[in-house]
């Protein structure tokens, strides 16, 4: 199973030019991936730099056909003539998906920092050789610290609280209509541009101990390359928006999924993004 994760920039490549069918092209190129995981998708913000306002997540949706589409709007505001403009997250995904959330994070008011709403796409996905888990997808707060922090605990949060949806209940719903009782596996990815460093308290935190004992998330960088530093995520190409290269995006797994990755890599030659993307293997 195969699974890309990359912050887009609103199909904005380094040449300024806004191109989703290129993002397609070499996503695919990249990894032929089963599941994408794509953060900073916009729909009729022709405000942004470059875009048009065309509907990247459709036409993103409609490059990988045999693909499941999920959306995930962060920021919907009103446009022109009646129109919303939209922000956020796209999760696609040619294995078996089997329930999706919308998850609202956490946006408390920072007097200091200005910043967005941000939200977390999560799905049950079923493949071949791994059996069902959950993946996970967000783009956390940039400018402000505290927000963020808060963001990385919601994250903890809804992998804690899948532990307790794994058995159904006494009175388990069997109608097929909302209510139906669907499992929640308890093995869970978390994909993101987190905006923040390897040292930093946000990662930190994400590797942190929960509470009851469970087993932390584990960093997929540090479990495929150890005592190696993180392969960069910006600053390869755009040196303007990132006048040195560091590390922000990751790809956390629960413990148990850990022994099951068999690669992890940071790719480096495309400039479709200010970004790079993040491939994980698992087996």
């Amino acid at each position: 199973m195969k699974l890309l994760s990359w912050n887009i920039q609103w199909c904005r490549g380094v040449d300024g030019r806004v191109d989703p069918e290129r993002i397609a092209r070499e996503a695919r190129a990249m990894a032929d991936p089963d599941v994408i995981c794509l953060q900073e998708v916009a729909r009729g913000f022709d405000t942004l730099a470059g875009s048009q306002g065309e509907d990247q997540f459709a036409l993103l949706a409609a490059a990988f056909p045999g693909y499941t589409a999920i959306e995930g709007i962060a920021v919907d505001v009103a446009g022109e003539r009646g129109a919303r403009r939209q922000f956020g997250n796209l999760l696609l995904s040619r294995l078996p998906l089997r329930q999706a959330w919308r998850h609202l994070l956490p946006w408390p008011a920072d007097a200091a920092h200005a910043d967005m709403q941000r939200m977390a796409i999560e799905a049950v996905i079923e493949a071949p050789d791994v059996g069902g888990f959950r993946v996970t997808t967000t783009h956390l707060a940039y400018y402000s610290a505290a927000q963020r922090l808060a963001q990385v605990n919601a994250l903890r949060d809804l992998h804690a609280v899948a532990q307790g949806h794994r058995q159904p209940p006494e009175r388990a719903d069997t109608s097929r209509g909302p209510f139906h009782w669907r499992a929640r596996p308890a093995a869970g990815i978390v994909t993101a541009d987190y905006n923040c460093e390897p040292d930093s308290p946000g990662h930190a935190r994400m590797l942190a101990p929960f509470e009851d004992g469970t087993p932390a998330f584990r960093d997929a960088w540090q479990h495929s390359h150890p005592g190696q530093p993180h392969a960069h995520t910006v600053g390869l190409y755009d040196t303007v928006q990132w006048p040195r290269r560091i590390a922000c995006d990751f790809v956390f797994v629960s413990a148990d999924l850990a022994p099951r990755i068999t690669a992890f890599v940071v790719d480096d030659k495309s400039d479709a993004s200010d970004h790079q993307a993040l491939v994980l293997t698992l087996a």
